[in-house]
């Protein structure tokens, strides 16, 4: 397995990150891993929410967990997946709200891509996972990487919104600077928790009225 670079742009920002002795070791268990077991995302999705976002244009970071385990579904962004693949249940939430801030009809395609094309970093904590075994690469250096992804946007850019959904998330929060950008944490969309914060959240309003305060175009969340 030869692991893809992301593009210029975010192969500068994270050198470090790429030169880790942490990164290192998790790229021999991947090749392990891709060689021997079924893998997803496809090794060339891996880094898809980096590919689909550049730096530059990074306005929110959605952090989810890690990819979805089932054949068909996981493709490298945070909580999409592919035209035509059935809604998992905690997008079908994500949905839902969406719909009940906005007023805008509940969306049918679960590809996100749209939302990556408008500055939404769709990023994962953990980027691959084995077929049918949810966090099975969990504690494999992921999240160090991903927590450097995190710390250099922190660092390098303002006015950003960290969307924090669950305790994976907001674990999250020490790395982003509070004074520069916004945080917007509530429970994750699962069906298991849902009720217990995420309806009524109001993020998405919340979101665009943060961006447009800061002078930046606010995101069509409806346009799936």
């Amino acid at each position: 397995m030869t692991m893809v670079k992301i593009t210029e742009e975010w192969d500068g920002i994270l050198r470090e990150e790429f030169s880790s002795e942490s990164y290192l070791r998790l790229r021999e268990f991947l090749k392990k891993e891709y060689s021997e077991r079924e893998i997803f995302p496809s090794m060339y999705n891996i880094f898809n929410a980096m590919k689909s976002t550049s730096f530059e244009d990074v306005k929110v970071v959605l952090i989810g967990q890690d990819p979805y385990h089932e054949r068909g579904q996981a493709m490298g962004l945070a909580f999409s997946v592919p035209k035509g693949v059935e809604l998992p249940p905690s997008l079908i939430n994500i949905f839902k709200e969406i719909s009940a801030e906005t007023g805008a009809p509940q969306m049918r395609s679960g590809d996100l891509t749209p939302w990556a094309k408008q500055g939404v970093l769709l990023l994962n904590t953990v980027l691959t996972v084995r077929a049918h075994a949810a966090n099975s690469h969990k504690g494999k250096g992921w999240e160090e990487f991903t927590d450097g992804v995190i710390r250099k946007i922190s660092e390098r850019k303002s006015g950003v919104v960290f969307l924090l959904w669950g305790g994976n998330a907001r674990a999250k929060k020490s790395l982003i600077d509070k004074d520069k950008h916004l945080i917007l944490e509530c429970a994750h969309p699962s069906p298991l928790s849902a009720y217990n914060g995420f309806f009524g959240c109001g993020h998405f309003v919340k979101a665009n009225e943060y961006l447009v305060e800061h002078g930046k175009t606010p995101i069509q969340w409806s346009n799936l």
